[in-house]
């Protein structure tokens, strides 16, 4: 076994390659299956402009 990779040989090389792609295709994986379901977060809603609505976060009615 080489303990350096500059000296390391050739099939020592491959063997970091195999073994850094198993990874990655495993942490993708795992990404890929940890999703939740699409449908639920992206559901578009459309709003039409109407007429000018006034909003307030109080429930005093007003008496004119």
């Amino acid at each position: 076994m080489n303990h350096s990779i500059y000296s390391a040989d050739r099939t020592t090389h491959l063997k970091i390659v195999v073994v850094a792609l198993v990874a990655g295709v495993i942490v993708a994986g795992l990404g890929i299956m940890s999703r939740t379901s699409v449908d639920e977060y992206q559901t578009a809603r459309v709003m039409k402009a109407g007429k000018p609505v006034a909003i307030t976060s109080s429930n005093n009615s007003l008496v004119r």
